[in-house]
C-alpha cells in the first residue's frame, strides 16, 4: 500500500522515520497529539530507562517507539489492520531502539490478561474520538491499570460536531476511578506544544484497583462474624470459664 514517511527529529541522535498511509482510517497517520506527547517524554518529566510501558491506539507508533529509545520495555498496541504498519515502523526504527518494543492486538474492552502484570505506564495519544468507543477504553484502562501505573493521555481539543460532547463524557466517566491531572504548557516540549494539545497524568484512586476492592469487600464481610466470636468469648456464662 502507498505511504509516506513523516519525520519526528530528536534530541540526541537521528529522527524517528515513521511510515504512514495515504488510505486506511484515522490510525495510519501521525497525528499531531502523538507528537506532542513523544516529544514530552523527551524532556525526562517520566523516568523510562526499563520500565514496562503500554501504548493503546498506538497506529503508526509513534509515542511508544519513542519512548523505546529512551530505554523503555515498550509493547505498542491496537487493531489487527494496524499490526503490519507498527511493524514496518519498529523495523524502520530498531537501530534507534535502547529498551525494547513489540506490537500486539488489543481490541479495547477485551481480556487483557496477556498483558499483565500492570505496566508502569501507559501511552495514550488522540484516543478521544469515538463515542462509542468510551465505554470499551475505559474497561480496558480499569482492567489493565495497577496502583502505581501512570497513565499519560494526550489529546487535542477539538470544537467540531460532536467532538465537545464526547470528551466532557470521557472524563466524567474517568474520574469515577481515576485521579486526573493536568500537565501544564510550560512543561511540554518547547517546540512541539499547542494550547489545545493537553497532556492529562492519569492515576486509579486510592482503594479503586479490583484487588484491594476485592479485599476490603472480604473484610467487611469477615469483621461482623469476628466481632461476634469475640462477644461469644468475653461474655460466656460464670459456670463454663475454666
Amino acid at each position: 500500500m502507498a505511504g509516506f514517511v513523516r519525520e519526528l527529529e530528536r534530541r540526541a541522535g537521528p529522527a524517528l522515520r515513521l511510515e504512514q498511509r495515504a488510505a486506511g482510517g484515522v490510525g495510519c497517520v501521525v497525528w499531531d497529539a502523538a507528537l506532542v506527547l513523544a516529544k514530552f517524554l523527551e524532556t525526562g518529566a517520566c523516568p523510562l530507562a526499563r520500565r514496562h510501558v503500554l501504548e493503546l491506539g498506538a497506529g503508526t507508533g509513534a509515542v511508544g517507539i519513542m519512548a523505546a529509545t529512551l530505554g523503555a520495555n515498550v509493547t505498542v498496541t491496537d487493531l489487527e489492520e494496524l499490526q503490519e504498519l507498527l511493524m514496518v515502523n519498529i523495523e524502520n526504527n530498531k537501530h534507534l531502539v535502547t529498551g525494547s518494543v513489540r506490537a500486539k492486538v488489543l481490541k479495547w474492552g477485551e481480556d487483557v490478561t496477556e498483558f499483565q502484570p500492570p505496566p508502569d505506564y501507559i501511552l495514550m495519544a488522540d484516543c478521544i474520538y469515538y463515542e462509542e468507543s468510551l465505554e470499551p477504553l475505559l474497561k480496558t484502562l480499569k482492567d489493565l491499570t495497577g496502583p502505581d501505573t501512570c497513565v499519560l493521555c494526550c489529546y487535542e481539543q477539538r470544537t467540531m460536531g460532536k467532538n465537545p460532547e464526547i470528551e466532557k463524557k470521557y472524563f466524567e466517566l474517568l474520574q469515577r476511578d481515576f485521579e486526573l491531572e493536568k500537565i501544564p504548557l510550560d512543561r511540554h516540549d518547547e517546540e512541539y506544544r499547542s494550547e489545545d494539545i493537553h497532556i492529562m497524568n492519569i492515576h486509579r484512586k486510592q482503594g479503586s484497583d479490583p484487588f484491594f476492592r476485592r479485599k476490603r469487600e472480604e473484610v467487611v464481610l469477615f469483621l461482623p462474624c469476628w466481632l461476634l466470636l469475640c462477644c461469644a468469648l468475653s461474655f460466656r456464662p460464670t459456670a463454663l470459664r475454666l
